[in-house]
């Protein structure tokens, strides 16, 4: 049969010993062996291809197909979404308003920044998945986390899978966090983590990472997106159903994405963010998603020799130390979730080439450009032969629109060379028309000024306080020409 179908055999020095399997068989004959399959996944939303595409043809993403090998039948379904199956029972179908409802308790960890991103603490049940550069704090700010929860008589249990119980508890002792009753387990396997948190049944569990995690039912490698998905998977189905609350550690790309298949941060309930630059003492934990809570809040922190400590006043962060006001320079009252805080915008306008630059840091440059386009068009101020530099002191990151106005005084005073007002701030956003469009909570903002020493304010009209505040003197305008003729006034 063998030499029918054109392989040729090989002579073997042990004719006489019968061949008893076909493995064997393809090893006496030098028979070539089937391959190991291999499939290219998409490491944002998890589609498989059979063969390398530059862009997936599932969520439209380039260069996010990755190769990895299939698994066989007796495994885990390749289907993303199975071991998701499980996350919620099956119950009967039953009318919206006839549903008994009611807000989910809170735990605070002790740490009051992380509390008010997580919208007051941790949720019975609840998914925290966590991420942040290399060396940041996330490990030191969980582990002051769980200390605190311990203290407060809860069972906590600390899975590290990238050091030793040694090296967590060295770190504990330099944080000051003696006689800590924290439970520590280091381990990788998917499956020992699962047993040791059933006989345990601990109120909170910190995995630390879950790139590191790996379960036996795959063969593919820690970090792979087949296995981030179903260790994750399986940790969320653990947390709904048993009521512990799951904190996941996650590894950031080179882009500062979370690394693994995007599909992770839809299972889990919060993800935050932690920013910040190590060279800077200070920390910014930012909530992206949170069902539990509000979005796009942030906690600061500052990195001492015991840990990270919460600030009580940010916008002291973000705002330069200037004896006397200086050209360029020009308060935002902004919005950080339900958090009003104090933004200096800094600008600097200087002679330029033939081809003037236009740089921001901390704010959008296409809209650093239009911002420009308007204060020319409608204001009469031209930057056309000027480098345009723009930034947000502090190392925070404006992404709303009511900083504008703030932006586009601050290069108009840079490029008349003369400082605004003492204690002046302003917000508002800028319409392609001129318009002075009005800023949410327009109110809130003001008050926090107040509170802070701010004295003269340039809001829009439809801010504009229907009683006066006390120790502000408020100027409400409509378009952007009033702005700056009413700039020009208070010099």
């Amino acid at each position: 049969m063998l030499n029918n179908l054109g392989w040729q055999a090989k002579p073997s020095k042990t004719r006489a010993n019968p061949v008893n399997c076909l493995y064997c068989l393809f090893i006496q004959y030098d028979l070539p062996m089937a391959k190991d399959k291999t499939l290219y996944t998409c490491t944002d939303c998890g589609a498989t291809s059979p063969k390398w595409l530059g862009k997936c043809q599932s969520c439209n993403a380039w260069n996010t197909l990755i190769e990895s090998v299939a698994e066989s039948n007796n495994g885990v379904s390749k289907n993303r979404y199975a071991g998701m199956a499980a996350l919620a029972p099956a119950s009967e179908v039953a009318v919206l308003s006839d549903i008994e409802a009611q807000d989910v308790a809170r735990t605070p960890t002790g740490q009051e920044e992380l509390d008010r991103v997580l919208g007051g603490g941790m949720v019975e049940g609840g998914v925290v998945l966590i991420g942040g550069d290399p060396g940041i704090g996330k490990s030191t700010l969980l582990l002051q986390a769980l200390d605190g929860l311990q203290r407060s008589g809860l069972s906590t249990l600390y899975v590290t899978g990238e050091e030793s119980g040694a090296q967590v508890a060295l770190r504990s002792r330099r944080l000051g966090l003696d006689h800590s009753q924290v439970q520590v387990l280091a381990e990788t396997q998917l499956e020992k983590v699962l047993a040791t948190i059933d006989k345990l049944q601990p109120a909170i569990v910190v995995m630390d990472s879950i790139q590191t995690v790996y379960s036996d039912q795959l063969t593919s490698a820690p970090g792979s997106v087949a296995q981030v998905r179903e260790c994750a998977a399986h940790l969320t189905r653990m947390a709904k159903s048993s009521g512990t609350a799951v904190v996941l550690v996650g590894h950031v790309t080179k882009e500062g994405a979370l690394a693994g298949p995007r599909v992770l941060e839809h299972m889990v309930d919060t993800v935050l963010y932690f920013e910040g630059d190590t060279h800077s003492p200070y920390r910014l934990v930012r909530a992206i998603k949170n069902r539990f809570g509000a979005v796009n809040e942030i906690g600061v922190f500052a990195m001492t020799e015991k840990g990270l400590k919460g600030v009580s006043n940010p916008s002291a962060i973000f705002l330069s130390q200037h004896s006397q006001p200086v050209p360029g320079s020009c308060v935002l009252v902004t919005l950080e979730g339900t958090r009003p805080l104090l933004v200096e915008i800094q600008a600097l306008v200087d002679t330029g080439g033939p081809s003037p630059r236009r740089l921001s840091v901390g704010l959008d440059r296409d809209r650093l450009a239009m911002l420009l386009a308007v204060l020319h068009r409608h204001a009469g101020v031209a930057c056309l032969d000027q480098d345009v530099f723009v930034n947000a002191v502090g190392g925070v990151r404006i992404t709303e629109p009511a900083a504008d106005l703030a932006v586009m005084l601050a290069i108009q005073s840079s490029l008349r060379g003369k400082p605004l007002p003492q204690g002046f701030i302003a917000f508002g956003e800028l319409g392609l028309a001129g318009e002075v469009r009005p800023a949410p909570r327009g109110q809130e903002r003001l008050k926090e000024a107040a509170k802070l020493g701010f004295s003269v304010a340039i809001i829009p009209k439809a801010n504009a306080p229907k009683k006066p505040i006390e120790g502000l003197t408020v100027h409400a305008v409509e378009r952007v020409d009033e702005a700056v003729a009413l700039l020009r006034q208070l010099d």
